[in-house]
């Protein structure tokens, strides 16, 4: 904020001049973000529990992420669209993650954002097999451009966008019956391994494994979106080496930046050497891999894999599960650091989650489950921080509940 600028003026700019996704933003003003804590233009401090949607695994600000970006910054930024230079984070980024997530996934085709991994991916997947069918899952959300939104699975995001892309498929997660729609017209089956938006819904593995077999049988490529599991926030590195399913195509971002923004897509190189012939350029991004972002994420990484913070996530579940006990709690779903609190009604979880902010906790609520608040803190969350986070959540549980 300028020094000369007051709160209520950027408030009031923020509503003149910023693009809107909502007519009730939550306009929380943030001065400085630090840790597992954001600290609003007053100097009130708010325990994050929602680390921007799954991306800062590692907490606001790591020194390892912000080192890195000094350091880059400092050396070169934009040089180039992606892929015609030799440029040091961008490589030594796809070598660590060719080397983190599975020997067949040789490479990765870095870019802005999971939505453009996505595109991406659906491109790549139609040029490999020559074939114009996606089949996606209902609930699932795999970002709101226009690719993206055609393997949504909810039609309330999508109705007002169509004509989209004709040739997706919509069929039911962790339904064996739909599996039959898998053919040989299908280049790619798009699911997640957590399914994030229906109140982290985990995958019945037994139903990935059988989707491996369709593909191989029917030549259709197996993609797992891990762009909010990815990073450890499942109880694995990635939550596809959890339950022992290897994808054709393995999508990332979120929390791969820790913080800054970037995405992938990976493959094996028959795959992925497809989209540079017939016709050349077949993907193209001009910040894509950005090498700020790259030497960010390359750290991000780093700091998972030497802290094996993925082990953390099953003890935050834990955790949380033991402290979070009261009668309107109906269940909690989820894996690792990701678990939905269903209470009864989106009236009743709005409730919670303004009480709970006032009290200086951040929680948020799905685009498909609006029974549910979700919780998906940084891995790196405390003992103390999880009891003070529990405390506050059930004392806006009473004050909800002592209202009705």
């Amino acid at each position: 904020m300028s020094d000369t600028r007051s709160a209520a003026s950027v408030k009031s700019l923020f509503f003149k001049h910023l693009g809107q996704t909502t007519q009730f933003p939550v306009a929380l003003h943030i001065a400085k973000a630090e840790g597992h804590y954001l600290i609003d233009s007053e100097g009130k401090k708010y325990l994050d529990l929602i680390s921007g949607i799954s991306v800062s695994n590692i907490g606001h600000c790591h020194p390892r992420v912000v080192e890195a970006v000094q350091k880059q910054v400092e050396t070169y930024m934009h040089t180039m669209v992606y892929g015609e230079y030799i440029q040091n984070p961008q490589v030594e980024l796809a070598h660590a993650l060719h080397q983190a997530t599975n020997p067949s996934l040789e490479m990765a085709y870095l870019v802005n954002s999971g939505a453009e991994a996505i595109e991406g991916t659906m491109k790549l997947a139609k040029r490999y097999t020559g074939r114009p069918e996606i089949i996606y899952c209902r609930h699932s959300y795999h970002g709101s451009t226009q690719g993206a939104l055609s393997v949504m699975g909810g039609e309330e995001f999508k109705q007002a966008f169509r004509p989209l892309i004709p040739g997706c498929r919509m069929i039911e997660f962790n339904n064996f019956d739909d599996l039959k729609h898998i053919t040989k017209k299908t280049a790619a089956v798009i699911t997640e391994v957590v399914q994030s938006e229906s109140g982290y819904v985990p995958a019945d593995v037994a139903w990935l494994t059988e989707i491996r077999k369709r593909c191989d049988q029917t030549g259709a490529l197996l993609v797992l979106d891990e762009i909010q599991t990815g990073f450890g926030r499942t109880g694995a590195l990635f939550g596809f080496q959890k339950v022992g399913i290897v994808p054709d195509i393995l999508v990332l971002a979120k929390g791969m930046g820790g913080g800054m923004p970037i995405g992938a897509f990976m493959a094996p190189r028959k795959l992925m050497m497809s989209l540079t012939e017939n016709p050349i350029l077949g993907h193209i991004t001009t910040f894509g891999g950005h090498p700020v972002s790259a030497a960010a994420a390359l750290a991000t990484l780093q700091v998972v894999t030497e802290n094996r913070l993925w082990e953390n996530a099953f003890h935050i579940e834990k955790t949380f599960r033991s402290l979070l006990r009261h009668p309107m709690i109906h269940n909690i779903s989820g894996v690792g650091a990701m678990m939905a609190i269903e209470l009864s009604d989106f009236d009743t979880v709005l409730k919670v989650i303004g009480i709970c902010m006032k009290n200086g906790l951040l929680i948020d609520w799905f685009l498909f489950n609006n029974r549910s608040l979700r919780v998906s803190p940084p891995l790196t969350l405390t003992d103390n921080e999880m009891k003070r986070a529990a405390e506050i959540l059930l004392h806006a549980l009473d004050t909800v509940q002592t209202a009705l």
